[in-house]
């Protein structure tokens, strides 16, 4: 008798037949649809990022968005998760959830900042990418323009949002609200530590 050998699924402890049967999900009752299947509660950038604004920068959600930026995850890998749970539960649609990519990114930065993150990841393989790495010492100066003149390099990648990429409304909150709401998530962990 032959044996079988272990293949890919059988190694990761994975079962490829307990999957969903293909057109299973167009079964489902039509009367008790899926979060992302009803009209979504946000269609306005503005709102639905005020709204996640809001949701982020409560004090027990912030302090566990710090603890998570210092121990290194990207922010990218961040608002990724935080948007895709905003599209399961409706909020927005898929498109909106595409728009609200960079203005969740800068939230999350501002909250580095504020919380004195200085080493945060802003995205996985950072560290490998040749566009933010800087020039070694012995590199010469390059002229593309042929005035004469080298070039200036870029030493580091500006993180600053830009006018049309937030909403005036997020911007003026970013600067006024969130250094004093980044102070007390602090101050409450270091008061719970202390207990």
């Amino acid at each position: 008798m032959a044996r079988l050998e272990k293949n890919q699924f059988d190694e990761m402890g994975v079962n490829p037949f307990n999957a969903p049967i293909p057109g299973e999900s167009l079964t489902a009752s039509p009367s008790s649809p899926k979060a992302w299947e009803r009209p979504p509660e946000f269609t306005n950038e503005d709102e639905a990022m005020k709204q996640l604004y809001l949701l982020l920068t409560e004090s027990s959600t912030l302090r566990d968005l710090i603890n998570i930026i210092n121990d290194g995850t990207p922010l990218d890998e961040i608002a990724q998760v935080i948007l895709y749970k905003g599209y399961t539960e409706g909020k927005y649609n898929p498109d909106l959830m595409l728009l609200l990519i960079e203005p969740t990114l800068y939230l999350l930065i501002s909250i580095a900042d504020y919380a004195d993150i200085k080493d945060y990841v802003l995205y996985a393989e950072e560290d490998n990418d040749p566009d933010t790495e800087l020039p070694e010492n012995n590199t010469v100066p390059v002229d593309i323009d042929g005035d004469g003149k080298p070039d200036e390099i870029k030493t580091k990648m500006k993180r600053e949002p830009k006018a049309e990429s937030v909403s005036a409304g997020l911007l003026s909150r970013i600067k006024k609200e969130l250094p004093t709401k980044v102070e007390q998530a602090i101050g409450e962990e270091t008061e719970e530590e202390q207990i």
